[in-house]
């Protein structure tokens, strides 16, 4: 299994906080994007802002306290870590969205459900006890395989092709229009509207916007130095201020407010 890289979680390297990421190997590839794992120790008194910018997808995340589902946010969302506890995480696929569950996509957007998973729930819970990395990772492996395989066998092309779509709008820099997106799928732009809509909740724009904020969200807290004007012209803007407004109605702060986060981040 191969390590996935994630964009979406704003400060890591904190050494209170333990990260994993990891795939669910073959037959899941397109109903799961990776699993992750966070479990901290923190002192009392001592908290930890988790800051995240969320992919164009569901969560369903284990905790202590209950499972629960987790819609797409296009802003910055912020989770304050306190004592001792765990996390595991399945960051879905778009594709994944009407699978696990009967609202409509739109309806889930920055929305957080309870998500009782019986059975699952308990497997998950159980593995997390264990204090080998590597056998905590075969176990939950093999629980959430257990959960997940029935759910990819009714996997639909409507939703295979809502994932090219989202790969093609993260990955590909040099798409920066709706218009550009609907020509590579071989779409019209009002058929790419209403798969987009009906498979993820947000629009084509939005899936664009949200790799190029990630990007910049994700490179202003690790190198705070950068200058914005740059990052603003490499990422296809036509200038600082129209990065700044676009930043600020997707991320929900000002790029030089990422930066100060950044610099006040634990040593």
């Amino acid at each position: 299994m191969t390590q996935p890289q994630s964009r979406g979680h704003l400060n890591p390297g904190d050494p209170s906080v333990v990260f994993d990421r990891f795939e669910l190997g073959a037959g899941l590839e397109h109903l799961v994007r990776h699993v992750w794992v966070v479990s901290w120790a923190l002192p009392v008194g001592t908290e930890r802002p988790q800051r995240v910018l969320s992919y164009p997808a569901v969560n369903v995340v284990f905790q202590p306290t209950g499972t629960v589902l987790a819609g797409p946010d296009p802003r910055v969302s912020i989770t304050t870590l306190r004592g001792t506890s765990w996390g595991v995480g399945v960051l879905f696929r778009p594709a994944a969205t009407l699978l696990l569950q009967q609202q409509e996509a739109k309806e889930l957007l920055g929305a957080i459900i309870p998500f009782p998973v019986p059975g699952t729930d308990a497997a998950v819970a159980s593995a997390m006890h264990g204090t080998d990395p590597s056998t905590r990772r075969l176990a939950l492996v093999a629980a959430l395989r257990r959960w997940l395989a029935p759910i990819a066998a009714r996997m639909g092309e409507r939703g295979l092709l809502a994932n090219e779509v989202s790969r093609l709008a993260e990955t590909d820099p040099g798409i920066l229009r709706s218009s550009e997106l609907a020509d590579r799928c071989s779409l019209s732009v009002r058929s790419l509207e209403r798969l987009v809509r009906e498979q993820i909740g947000v629009t084509p724009k939005w899936l664009i916007e949200c790799r190029r904020l990630q990007e910049a969200a994700t490179t202003l807290h690790a190198h705070p130095e950068t200058d914005l004007s740059a990052l603003a012209a490499e990422l296809g803007y036509a200038d600082y201020p129209h990065f700044s407004r676009r930043y600020i109605r997707f991320v929900g702060e000002p790029p030089t407010r990422t930066t100060l986060h950044a610099h006040a981040r634990p040593a």
